[in-house]
């Protein structure tokens, strides 16, 4: 057998990448011996959620800081295994989530390993670079910073235009914090190319009534409404589908999925149809190629078996499946198995990440071995 259990933890006797070797993980490992060397052909490479499997409510999740450390490393031969934080979030910039991150779970992680929900902008920036866009979502103009670090050099919010008209929304006055992080600009003059939810929205009716006004005007503020605003076309586009997603509170909350819909209910009832909208974030195609070729980057090589690791089956189970990756539901997040079967069929079903790994680590090793022992 493979995999043996022993009073200490798992003993996993397995294949290696150039030889047979020994590796031990344990709850509470003794030994801690680290390698600065690249591995070469790993044969596997793991992708995270991060809310519900690794963190929850800001808190990092006990057994991420144990699984994590065994994939940094801290095993019997100071191997590491590449892996990489898929997520759904955003709000801020890579860098300072990725800062906050390492404080959060006690290893380094590093924006080249850290895909949120927005980063795939990157790839597409440069068709909108000196076009007008709209940016929604996060604190005060936080998200134009990160935006304009993408390649956007006419970044726009909601509370912009709120400060240059208030008749624009007339519910909502801006605090002193808020007036003084807006960008001043006559948008009667303006036309838009493009509206991004980066993150969830903070102000719904507000985000809401805006998107409405410059979708029907063809992109400008205050315009006349034309008769089919598909005609001359605003780009809509939203990173992340979630209806909901875990936070500290007992219950899910409603995500960036919830408000799509809510936009979309208002601009049917305005119009009579829904708004053609780009889609990003997981479980799309886009995201799941542009985590794989972050994956490649990063390792220099060919593409082992990846396995996801999340708490949601509509999104990280959904499109690893899609992707052709090995899908692992850990049931610390929005997935409650007493609540019926998931939607979406995961590879593994694991109480916790610890598990997730430590199963991972033995079905491609065992695999390996497997094909090594028919081979001979």
């Amino acid at each position: 057998m493979l995999l043996k259990s022993y009073p200490g933890g798992i003993r996993l006797r397995c294949s290696s990448w150039s030889q047979t070797f020994s590796c031990t993980t344990t709850r509470h490992s003794q030994r801690h011996l680290h390698s600065s060397s690249r591995i070469r052909n790993p044969p596997l490479a793991f992708a995270f959620d991060i809310d519900g499997v690794l963190i929850r409510g800001g808190e990092a999740l006990p057994a991420a800081k144990e699984a994590l450390s065994i994939l940094e490393g801290n095993n019997t031969l100071g191997l590491k295994i590449p892996y990489i934080l898929l997520t759904n979030g955003g709000g801020m910039s890579e860098v300072e989530r990725c800062r906050k991150l390492s404080k959060q779970l006690g290893v380094r992680i590093d924006p080249a390993q850290y895909i949120q929900a927005h980063t795939v902008l990157k790839s597409v920036a440069h068709k909108y670079a000196n076009a007008p866009v709209l940016v929604l979502g996060g604190k005060g103009n936080t998200l134009r910073a990160v935006a304009e670090s993408y390649g956007f050099n006419q970044v726009y919010t909601s509370l912009d235009i709120l400060s240059w008209n208030q008749s624009v929304w007339p519910l909502y006055n801006l605090t002193q914090g808020e007036h003084s992080s807006v960008k001043n600009a006559d948008f009667s003059q303006l036309s838009f190319a493009a509206i991004f939810v980066f993150h969830d929205p903070r102000n719904w009716g507000l985000d809401i009534q805006v998107m409405c006004d410059l979708i029907q005007s063809g992109g400008v503020v205050g315009g006349p409404y034309l008769a089919d605003s598909t005609r001359n076309p605003v780009d809509l586009v939203f990173c992340n589908p979630d209806l909901i997603w875990r936070s500290d509170f007992e219950r899910p909350r409603l995500g960036q999925g919830a408000f799509k819909d809510a936009f979309q209910a208002v601009f049917k009832s305005l119009t009579g149809s829904n708004y053609p909208h780009i889609l990003y974030g997981k479980p799309t195609d886009a995201t799941y190629s542009f985590a794989e070729m972050v994956l490649r980057d990063r390792l220099r090589g060919q593409l082992p078996s990846v396995y996801m690791v999340g708490d949601n089956p509509e999104s990280d189970i959904a499109g690893a499946n899609k992707a052709g990756w090995q899908s692992v539901l850990v049931h610390t997040g929005v997935y409650d198995p007493h609540r019926g079967p998931p939607t979406h069929r995961p590879t593994h079903e694991a109480r916790d990440v610890l598990q997730a790994v430590r199963w991972a680590l033995a079905q491609e090793l065992d695999r390996r071995e497997t094909r090594k022992d028919i081979v001979a």
